[in-house]
């Protein structure tokens, strides 16, 4: 009689390996001084303390931190300053950080600027149409618009000047719309098409290319958006900015400066430098 139990000659069955990655030391202390920056323990601007007493917090060698310190300046979370007033200076994410991010990515997919202006003929008239269904829009929202558009109106003639408060005009849509994600993610197209338009304006050949007409014009257009979300009207006022969007969107598109060039976005953190 067999005892119970594997027979003579069974196999012991393996148990299978799982390929899960123990972290590394320094993607560890990234993530906690990250998870600092993220929650609002770290602010924007504010200096971290020396490196000794950031070891005696995250217990690690000094190559592992320091590995630590160049991921999270890789990810634009902070700035090292290096030389005798070095330290490392604290960026929240905004969506100019984004906006690096994605104009380099959409530059590897060969996007051109064009893509962007098309994304944003979609998703800028949609800001629009949640600005006028904001129930504080007479405070929060109208006067903001309208202070924009008196100084529009007065730096008409200056080419360079009139397109970076028109740009301001757009911006403001999609930052008062009230909804963070579209405020960051559109944010960062209007960020990446703003740097573009106005470099194109800053190296045109002959500021009259765009005459005074066309530029009353585009803030006519800018008017009647705000008069339509003052009255509420996100339907119509949705409508227009996506043809106001199609029309001002056509002359910085010369030939040779249909790319994406990432270089031109220079992100909050760089300031520090």
């Amino acid at each position: 009689m067999h005892k119970s139990g594997k027979q003579n000659g069974e196999k012991k069955e393996k148990t299978p390996e799982i390929g899960i990655r123990s972290p590394r030391v320094a993607e560890i202390v990234a993530g906690r001084i990250r998870r600092e920056i993220l929650t609002g323990q770290l602010e924007d601007g504010e200096l971290l303390p020396k490196e000794e007493i950031l070891r005696k917090k995250y217990p690690a060698s000094k190559p592992t931190f320091r590995e630590a310190m160049r991921i999270l300046e890789a990810e634009g979370l902070i700035t090292i300053k290096r030389g005798n007033v070095g330290g490392s200076v604290v960026h929240i994410p905004t969506s100019s950080t984004v906006a690096s991010t994605l104009a380099m990515v959409l530059s590897t997919r060969k996007a051109g600027i064009h893509d962007v202006a098309r994304a944003l003929q979609e998703s800028e008239p949609a800001c629009a149409a949640m600005c006028a269904e904001r129930d504080d829009r007479h405070d929060a929202v109208i006067p903001i618009l309208n202070e924009i558009q008196k100084e529009s109106l007065d730096n008409v003639h200056d080419l360079v000047f009139s397109t970076i408060i028109s740009r301001r005009f757009h911006e403001a849509l999609v930052e008062l719309c009230g909804n963070q994600t579209l405020i960051i993610l559109v944010g960062a197209l209007e960020e990446i098409w703003s740097s573009h338009e106005t470099g194109w304006a800053s190296n045109v050949s002959n500021p009259e290319e765009v005459t005074i007409q066309e530029r009353e014009a585009a803030f006519g257009a800018h008017a009647q958006i705000i008069s339509l979300i003052e009255e509420g009207n996100s339907t119509e006022v949705r409508r227009v900015v996506s043809e106001h969007l199609k029309t001002a969107q056509n002359y910085p598109q010369i030939e040779g400066s249909r790319t994406i060039d990432s270089t031109l976005l220079r992100p909050n953190y760089l300031q520090f430098l």
